[in-house]
């Protein structure tokens, strides 16, 4: 499907552009099709209540103003772009995309990644825990997270550096130090937070549209060597804090209501602050299909639909303790899987830890080489038969220095 289709007036999701006889002046931009809106171009324009917002050098200031505004800051835009009345001037301020740079669309605040699918979680515990239980005794009773770098998360495009640091290879005595040989990718989705909460409250699962201004794709690049090392017992860090990617562009909530369908079924009930089953909570699974491409070549198709937590529930046990959000952070899903080979997230799945190898037109992967291409796409059912497109994800792998 062309990108016309995917991202036409149901979608309209957020960036920042910058133009080659201006490349100093960032620019809120809407993608429509092949082309990106100067919002605040156009909100002046028209005369818009909220041109100030979209005259802004990041999206945070039109994240910080809540749903209200972003409703209607949306409704604006759609009119501008489809009305008859309005297109001819909404033309003078659209910009061809390939012609435009773009750039990291918010300032990122906190940045938290979770471990929420059933299938993922699984396919790990029995590479690592061949003998033992697959799933840790916690994971069907919270959505289990780590606190990631928020410094190192970058726009789709970015380098990626192969990153250095202590390994333990089997049949070693003592760690040796170098750059990562099992670098890996994870296919996910972010969740952007708009409105923020006081330090001290707790957001409930009722509350999530208020608070999410928008969704992501999401790269958590991984050095598995690393990681294995590290992480017992505080769990992951230089293994994951050297680059996570995200797509330029963030789709509104709103524009997902078509996706939205029943997470699978839990057969261990959760606590009442996580039962999104209770009058008043929402259903938060969405049905988002993935695809991860390495080099041009697809080697998963993961559905998003299968995650066994949802972002809403992420969210609520995020701010249970009295955690405060604050507009800009970011919290991802954690690789998305599905029950099939073909639609592991990650090279470790997908390979087995490594004794599969992936055999691609170019060779086989275990895991990531130097020069290595990953983009990660996804579409999502919209109204009418439209399909919703999640802006693309990609990052090159350079040797490390």
């Amino acid at each position: 499907m062309s990108d016309t289709a995917l991202f036409g007036p149901d979608n309209l999701p957020y960036g920042l552009f910058t133009t080659p006889d201006r490349p100093g002046h960032r620019r809120v931009g809407v993608r429509f099709g092949d082309d990106v809106l100067d919002a605040g171009a156009a909100a002046a324009e028209f005369g818009s209540a909220h041109t100030d917002l979209l005259q802004q050098p990041t999206l945070n200031a039109l994240m910080a103003a809540g749903r209200s505004t972003w409703q209607d800051v949306r409704a604006q835009l759609r009119a501008w772009l489809t009305d008859d009345a309005h297109r001819e001037r909404a033309a003078r301020h659209l910009h061809p995309l390939s012609g435009v740079t773009l750039h990291l669309p918010f300032d990122v605040a906190d940045y938290v990644d979770f471990y929420a699918s059933e299938h993922h979680a699984t396919n790990v515990g029995r590479i690592f825990r061949p003998d033992g239980d697959a799933l840790t005794p916690n994971w069907k009773h919270l959505p289990i997270g780590y606190h990631g770098r928020a410094g190192t998360v970058v726009v789709s495009g970015t380098p990626v550096v192969r990153p250095q640091g202590q390994r333990k290879p089997p049949g070693e005595t003592a760690p040796l130090f170098g750059p990562s040989r099992r670098l890996d990718i994870e296919a996910e989705v972010g969740f952007v937070v708009g409105t923020p909460s006081p330090h001290g409250s707790r957001v409930g699962l009722e509350d999530f549209r208020e608070h999410v201004f928008g969704v992501t794709l999401l790269n958590d690049w991984s050095a598995r060597d690393i990681q294995a090392w590290e992480y017992v017992p505080l769990g992951p860090f230089l293994g994951k804090s050297f680059a996570t990617s995200v797509s330029p562009w963030i789709t509104p909530l709103d524009a997902l209501d078509a996706a939205r369908v029943a997470p699978p079924p839990r057969d261990v009930p959760p606590l009442p602050y996580l039962d999104d089953t209770v009058d008043g909570a929402e259903n938060w699974g969405l049905d988002l299909r993935l695809t991860v491409r390495l080099n041009g070549h697809t080697i998963s198709e993961p559905p998003f639909s299968a995650m066994y937590w949802t972002a809403a529930q992420q969210l609520a046990h995020m701010t249970v303790n009295g955690a405060s959000l604050r507009t800009g952070d970011l919290f991802a899903s954690g690789t998305v899987s599905g029950d099939a080979p073909e639609q592991r997230g990650c090279l470790l799945e997908l390979t087995w830890g490594g004794k599969t190898p992936l055999q691609l037109p170019d060779g086989e992967r275990a895991f990531l080489e130097d020069g290595d291409e990953v983009t990660l796409a996804a579409w999502a059912p919209g109204p009418d038969g439209a399909r919703i497109g999640l802006g693309e994800v990609t990052g090159r792998v350079h040797p490390a220095v």
